[in-house]
């Protein structure tokens, strides 16, 4: 697949499929990252395609269509996934519902600890950090194009790629975290 084989059109059949080939995979990752939730994450990429669609964009490149996508798929997803936050917190408010899950075998109890630590560990990460070590660690995206994607340097994004694993390390605690 060329990555610069001229301007691609969103309207255009052969256009979307080759956008759409070169990107789902890189938008999905980045949205079930972002919301935990297969289905959602689906529904954010579909919904940034046809947004693309519907707009009659017109990119130089798949590259640009790609940074362009990720860029309204990560901030519909962190819409979606603060929303569901706020859902959550006012049901267990209203019902004061009771948490705490009973799970039959260790090992899948361990695993379930260690992905609910490391996710409340990113979400106390500031806003910049957070964002910025999941471009890294989910969207296959270099420095270069993370900086580029969010209007920084690409030493920037090192740095906060830095600073973000050294405040989850420390947040986590190495130790305290199951891995199979």
């Amino acid at each position: 697949m060329l990555l610069d084989a001229g301007p691609l059109k969103a309207r255009d059949d052969a256009d979307f499929r080759t956008i759409y080939n070169a990107t789902m995979p890189v938008l999905f990752r980045v949205a079930v990252r972002i919301t935990g939730n297969e289905e959602a994450a689906e529904d954010q990429c579909h919904d940034a395609l046809i947004k693309m669609s519907e707009k009659d964009m017109v990119f130089p490149t798949v590259n640009d269509a790609k940074y362009w996508l990720i860029c309204v798929v990560k901030n519909a997803s962190l819409n979606y996934a603060k929303r569901k936050g706020r859902e959550r917190r006012a049901y267990e408010k209203a019902l004061k519902e009771d948490r705490r899950t009973i799970d039959s075998g260790e090992t899948a109890l361990l695993k379930e600890d260690a992905v609910s630590r490391v996710q409340a560990a990113l979400e106390k990460l500031p806003v910049n950090l957070r964002a910025v070590l999941q471009l890294k660690e989910y969207s296959e995206l270099n420095y270069k194009e993370i900086g580029r994607m969010l209007g920084i340097t690409e030493g920037n994004v090192k740095v906060r790629v830095f600073r973000a694993r050294e405040q989850l390390s420390r947040l986590i605690g190495e130790e305290d975290v199951y891995m199979p």
